[in-house]
């Protein structure tokens, strides 16, 4: 990388670790914390939300029609989901295996903690472990298709393209030829170490 682009990477990481505070002062105005996997709610909290909650059958009687008759086909994707899900996790376990990179872990993905919300009723329980289901495992397969592109073709396109994953930035420029036969094999090798982080995203349960 140019010095100027370590230096926006340096801000990006200052901005993230200062959107992180934030994100900490919101959850502590919300009343709530995580602690070990497990979020704790302030004394009262939760009867607050149930409270609040809305019954299913006035949440349907509320829906609109387009609302109940496009439902079947949202609910639809999830075949398309769980065959993505567990076609690259064949492939991810084949052939990161064969390469020697390290695999990617899905519960790091994939979070069900919203379906334990106090004020929602089932409906919008299920609803929100359904996205954060669909969600969670492209986000998977993304990783998994980016550590692959890393592997075997680490090269920026010439053209902009939007919301790249984070391995791009680091990518060789396009029509850097000597820059992809010299530093091929630094790239497969950063794939075979071990990340540093190793606490993953999951889905915490809820203290009352």
């Amino acid at each position: 990388m140019t010095a100027r682009m370590e230096e926006i990477a340096r801000e990006i990481v200052r901005l993230q670790t200062e959107l992180d505070r934030e994100i900490e002062r919101k959850r502590k105005a919300l009343g709530w914390s995580l602690k070990e996997h497990l979020v704790h709610f302030e004394q009262g909290i939760v009867a607050e939300q149930r409270r609040l909650r809305t019954g299913v059958a006035t949440f349907l009687a509320r829906s609109s029609f387009t609302t109940i008759l496009t439902a079947p086909v949202i609910y639809s994707m999830i075949v398309p989901l769980v065959l993505l899900d567990l076609w690259v996790s064949a492939y991810k376990a084949i052939c990161f295996r064969a390469y020697g990179i390290v695999p990617v872990r899905r519960a790091d993905y994939l979070a069900f903690d919203r379906g334990r919300l106090a004020y929602l009723n089932r409906i919008e329980a299920l609803n929100c472990l359904y996205c954060g289901y669909g969600n969670g495992v492209i986000a998977y397969a993304r990783e998994i298709s980016s550590r692959t592109e890393q592997y075997w073709c680490p090269i920026k396109h010439a053209i902009r393209i939007s919301d790249p994953h984070q391995r791009y930035y680091e990518f060789l420029e396009f029509g850097d030829a000597q820059g992809y036969r010299t530093r091929l094999d630094a790239f497969r090798a950063e794939l075979r170490r071990a990340p540093d982080d190793e606490a993953p995203i999951v889905g915490p349960p809820i203290a009352g």
